[in-house]
């Protein structure tokens, strides 16, 4: 029976480093801030925006919702990009992506100040995670992966990755980020011929295909460790790319969903928020 990679145990160790910053900056009058941008009601949406909220209020930091309907106005939304961008009292913005259509994200991607991408959705972040120069923040979920590898010792270097997904959002970063830690790392997409037999062939596996059970038994082997990245619902229940149960007797570490990436991925965001407000100090 394969180990639970829970995410709790991760999310606090972030956590308290996290506090120790956010304290520190209160004590000298900064008030970390967060504005949520989310348009319409999507469920993955509602569940990331609430729990980021929860662990940004916890620690201290504030938050601002800014939510606008399915069929708002592409003009409404940028006039609220370009307001948080010059408003000095915000120092991180996360915009729930992708967005309904016709809103044009690319626009929002493209307008958002790098110096308060703190999910890591613009060029600059993602040109920092592809360098490695630490410049921007890298997407937050993408961080999630190594954080919780890095918490239960699971040694990248040397070791066989394979990524299955390639959104700039998870999958491409993610790679990097893997590439960064001296893994010989693949990247597998919806064109990938023979995906189970690569698959298989991975001693880390990271699931970020956005679909319910895409990864099953076929995918696995002995000794893997899994990473479900995924966010689904099915029959009313939330549940991962991977198909847990066939994963369970056969690898040797996997994430739960719920429970797993997504916790971590919410204590990450608080820490991204924190440095961003300590990096408006430094100028």
């Amino acid at each position: 029976m394969s180990i639970e990679l829970k995410g709790a145990p991760v999310a606090a160790a972030i956590n308290e480093r996290t506090g120790t910053a956010l304290g520190g900056l209160l004590e000298k009058g900064v008030q970390p801030t967060l504005a949520i941008v989310r348009a319409g009601e999507r469920a993955d949406d509602l569940a990331y925006e609430n729990s980021a909220a929860r662990r940004c209020e916890k620690l201290g930091a504030a938050v601002r919702r800014v939510t606008l309907p399915e069929d708002a106005a592409q003009a409404r939304l940028m006039e609220n990009i370009y307001a948080l961008n010059a408003d000095a009292a915000v120092h991180g913005v996360l915009v729930l992506l992708p967005l309904p259509k016709p809103l044009d994200g690319e626009a929002v991607r493209l307008a958002l100040s790098p110096d308060k991408d703190v999910d890591g959705i613009t060029d600059c972040s993602l040109a920092g995670v592809f360098s490695g120069s630490g410049r921007g923040f890298a997407p937050c979920t993408a961080q999630a992966c190594i954080e919780i590898l890095d918490y239960y010792g699971v040694g990248c270097a040397g070791k066989r990755a394979v990524v299955i997904g390639r959104s700039l959002v998870v999958g491409k970063p993610a790679a990097l980020l893997l590439l960064a830690r001296n893994a010989t790392v693949t990247v597998c997409h919806t064109k990938t011929a023979d995906l189970p037999s690569v698959a298989r062939g991975a001693e880390i596996l990271i699931a970020a295909a956005g679909k319910p059970g895409a990864v099953g038994a076929d995918c696995l082997s002995a000794q893997q460790v899994v990473i479900d990245v995924g966010v689904n619902f099915a029959g009313g229940k939330m549940c991962g790319d991977v198909d847990f149960a066939a994963a369970a007797p056969v690898v040797s570490a996997i994430t739960p969903v719920p429970g797993g990436v997504g916790a971590v991925t919410s204590a990450v965001l608080a820490a991204h928020v924190v440095e961003a407000a300590a990096r408006s100090l430094r100028g």
